[in-house]
Formats: C-alpha cells, sequence, structure tokens
C-alpha cells in the first residue's frame, strides 16, 4: 500500500513537472522565454504594452526591431 501511494505521489510530481502550458497567464519565466524567443525569430522585440501590468503574458507584444 505504501508503494502505491509513492507511486502515484511520484507521478503525480513528474506531471506537474513536466507541464508546458500556462493557462492562467501569467508572465513566468518559461512563458516569457517562449515568448521571447518567438519574437526574436520574427525579427522583432518583446515589449511591454503602454499601461501594461508586467504580471500578465498577454500585456507583452512584439515590435519591429
Amino acid at each position: 500500500m505504501r508503494l502505491a501511494v509513492a507511486l502515484l505521489m511520484v507521478l503525480g510530481l513528474t506531471a506537474c513537472a513536466s507541464a508546458t502550458t500556462n493557462i492562467s497567464g501569467t508572465a513566468d519565466y518559461d512563458t516569457m522565454r517562449r515568448a521571447r524567443d518567438a519574437c526574436v525569430a520574427k525579427g522583432g522585440v518583446l515589449t511591454l504594452k503602454d499601461g501594461g501590468n508586467s504580471q500578465w503574458i498577454q500585456d507583452f507584444t512584439c515590435k519591429r526591431a
């Protein structure tokens, strides 16, 4: 029984660690890095919109450099 509980806990932690989607829309490190890399690939610079809140990824925009 303890082995089963331990296995379920490990599997649960693995699932949390491998999640790549940001459902909440917060501008965490991984989300910002993906957005910046995509913007740079388009030849732009990721910047905060006027009046934007730096905690939310939707408040950033890719501007041409």
